[in-house]
């Protein structure tokens, strides 16, 4: 079946996505601002998060490679500054950082990952084997007792929670995390929804997006999810029925069907990829960038997934970016470019880079010259 049109409108999408990126550097930490509001404010500095996500877009568009090598100096001391040689973890400035585990598993993730990419290291000993991980991961059986207290009221903060706790599986010796992802994958197919294949309660955005939190976790440690057939058959419902006010609502269902990797039938498919191509025409800003939600960019990207309910326990801490502005931020700009990367996969094609992408380096070399 016949893609183009679909494919078409959304590269018109990103004209003028590098020309943003590239604004959101910052040339004197080495690091990436969260949107043009954080640029021109003093009291927004560059984050782990918004720089392992632009390393992530020049990733998708074939841009590693081809990194002038003090570029990739910059990238690696700024990750690196960012570990606590005392624990091991990787944090902001923001001294709340540290009190949202999510933010902390994430930021550790992303600058592990980032640092590997771009062939570099970690200063430090992780914070399992400095002894600086939680306590629950002392034994199989704290572990499961940590999870079990994990409210999935809303399974999208629940099941976030879930899968950030798993971080310190990966940094275990083989044996005892072969057991741990053991006890994981008995214990989260224990409780799925053996009706809908989703976990928690919600909107069903809020249970697919939980559920895409989860495949984070089957993902990494090559596990299959279960009851696929069922959790395919409420994503397409939910994109059928349900308005996506967020970019995260566009991209967490696409990334679970790239995952369970099914055969889509070809007119399903057609809906699918034109739905989502759609909504995300209606996160596009001016400045060339994508918001995360419809009326404005998050001030605090890690909050916004449960502002809106009236109550979760374990409220997560706000630490903000940004001033919540009407314009493009780097947590919708890596999940547009993630979308189209896995919209071509689900129809069976390769994604070439985007269109402008190739002058991103020589933007960025504007920008050191201006200082």
């Amino acid at each position: 079946m016949d893609f183009t049109n679909s494919f078409e409108k959304l590269d018109s999408l990103f004209n003028g996505f590098f020309e943003w990126l590239a604004g959101q550097y910052d040339p004197i930490t080495g690091g990436f601002y969260y949107a043009n509001s954080s640029v021109s404010d003093s009291s927004f500095t560059p984050d782990i998060e918004s720089t392992a996500q632009a390393i992530n877009i020049l990733s998708r568009n074939e841009l590693l490679t081809k990194m002038p090598v003090e570029l990739r100096a910059k990238f690696i001391s700024f990750f690196q500054r960012k570990q606590d040689p005392e624990t091991g973890f990787f944090l902001d400035e923001n001294p709340h950082m540290k009190d949202d585990e999510v933010m902390v598993s994430r930021a550790f993730n992303y600058s592990f990952n980032s640092l590997s990419r771009l062939g570099g290291s970690p200063l430090y000993q992780s914070p399992v084997e400095l002894h600086q991980a939680p306590h629950f991961v002392n034994s199989e059986e704290e572990y499961v007792e940590k999870w079990k207290s994990i409210s999935l009221v809303n399974s999208w903060r629940g099941c976030d929670l879930l899968a950030s706790s798993c971080m310190y599986i990966g940094q275990m010796n083989q044996e005892k995390q072969e057991k741990m992802v053991k006890r994981a994958v008995e214990y989260l197919e224990g409780i799925q929804d053996p009706q809908t294949g989703l976990w928690g309660e919600g909107s069903m955005y809020v249970r697919i997006s939980g559920t895409f939190k989860l495949h984070t976790f089957y993902h990494k440690f090559g596990e299959p999810m279960p009851r696929v057939d069922k959790m395919y058959q409420s994503i397409l419902h939910c994109l059928r029925t349900e308005t996506a006010k967020d970019m995260c609502y566009i991209r967490n269902p696409i990334d679970l069907l790239s995952y369970i990797n099914l055969k889509i039938p070809n007119h399903e498919l057609e809906e699918i990829i034109q739905i989502t191509v759609d909504n995300i025409e209606k996160l596009k800003r001016t400045d060339g960038g994508f918001s995360r939600e419809i009326k404005n960019s998050p001030t605090a990207p890690n909050v916004a997934q449960v502002k809106s309910d009236e109550f979760y326990p374990n409220m997560p801490v706000a630490v903000p970016l940004g001033k919540g502005l009407y314009e493009g931020d780097m947590n919708a700009g890596t999940q547009a470019t993630l979308i189209r990367l896995q919209l071509h996969k689900l129809a069976g094609k390769t994604a070439i880079p985007i269109k402008g992408s190739e002058n991103f380096y020589e933007l960025v070399e504007s920008k050191l010259q201006e200082k």
